[in-house]
């Protein structure tokens, strides 16, 4: 007996040609919302908007020195807003990375200065330091499953307790000593701080740094099976650990990432000031995260960019500089920053809602 069935000829009229139905699911949006539901460009006019703002309000931003210093800034925290970003888009937060970059610094200073050491050894011995800051941070989040928020908060502390207890100790004083006059000096500012020259403007190389790791960093999302890892362990970790993704190695390895930049941060401020306040760098991390998140990276993880933040942290130079020019109390950058902060985070809402909608 034979169970194979043989289906029945259709009988209903074929459909018109060149008519197509469709249910509405897969209907195309048209370009424009789909262009907006992208975060960077949302940022990049958000950017754009801020710029043209103070060209008027501002007239000296329209000097190109002016524009170079506002570049600068905007480099010193796009540099740490990028591995930052890469952390949120892996689903995690790092609290500590404002008094991470202060204690790289510190830790090449004195190290170099009080045992009259080349300056490169403090540089490695700081690099080390700050790549293990990143590991314990990883490691705890991973080992012991608590949010990154209260693990990356304590070592905040801890390191904010640290860089002025041991710097009182050592220096007796809450500033490291000078060492523009120690062996390898030169050589170090020339890589961390030099400038060069671009049509009579300084231009510093941090910016050529900043525009190098976005690069990179955007390689590593698109192109490379790690940033496949950074998406998937930020939108499900589970999920992500159940289909091969080393979860653990992923996670560990985004706040080592943390780490190095904070170790270049912190050699770049060494090497520009020669010396270090032992209690900067608090609250600066706010202002990372925040780059971030009006980059487009969604706080729930699994989502964002590396160009985003860019203009993110362009944003943010513009706006810290673009007060000094206008002859604004600088007391407003705050205002202005939590204005920009609640915009990103609205719009991001609306991307993410227009993103899922059928």
């Amino acid at each position: 007996m034979s169970m194979t069935q043989h289906a029945e000829p259709a009988v209903g009229t074929p459909p018109a040609p060149g008519r197509k139905e469709s249910d509405g699911r897969t209907k195309q949006r048209p370009l424009a919302l789909r262009l907006l539901a992208r975060p960077e460009v949302g940022v990049f006019l958000g950017a754009v908007a801020v710029y043209v703002f103070f060209l008027i309000a501002a007239p000296p931003v329209r000097d190109g020195s002016s524009m170079a210093n506002i570049l600068y800034q905007s480099s010193t925290i796009g540099i740490m807003a990028l591995p930052v970003a890469l952390l949120m888009i892996g689903g995690e937060f790092d609290l500590s990375a404002g008094v991470a970059v202060i204690t790289s610094a510190l830790t090449a200073s004195m190290l170099s200065y009080q045992l009259t050491m080349n300056v490169w050894v403090g540089v490695i011995v700081a690099l080390l330091v700050s790549l293990g800051i990143g590991f314990l941070n990883g490691w705890m989040v991973v080992k012991t499953g608590l949010p990154s928020f209260l693990i990356t908060l304590g070592t905040f502390l801890i390191l904010q307790g640290v860089n002025l207890a041991v710097t009182k100790l050592v220096t007796t004083n809450v500033a490291t000593d000078d060492i523009s006059d120690m062996d390898g000096f030169g050589q170090a500012k020339k890589i961390f701080a030099s400038s060069f020259d671009v049509g009579g403007v300084q231009v510093k190389i941090t910016i050529v740094y900043w525009l190098v790791f976005a690069a990179i960093a955007t390689w590593i999302l698109l192109r490379t099976r790690y940033g496949n890892w950074i998406f998937a362990v930020g939108g499900n970790k589970d999920s992500a650990r159940a289909v091969g993704v080393p979860v653990t190695f992923t996670k560990i390895s985004l706040f080592m990432l943390v780490g190095f930049g904070a170790w270049f941060v912190g050699m770049h401020q060494l090497f520009t000031f020669n010396t270090v306040q032992s209690g900067e760098g608090v609250g600066q991390e706010l202002i990372y995260i925040s780059a971030a998140v009006i980059g487009g990276c969604l706080l729930t993880g699994g989502a964002g960019s590396a160009i985003g933040p860019v203009f993110g942290a362009f944003m943010f130079g513009m706006v810290q500089q673009g007060i000094v020019y206008a002859g604004w109390n600088p007391d407003w950058f705050k205002a202005f920053l939590g204005v920009m902060l609640l915009g990103a985070v609205l719009i991001n809402l609306w991307v993410q809602r227009t993103a899922t909608r059928r």
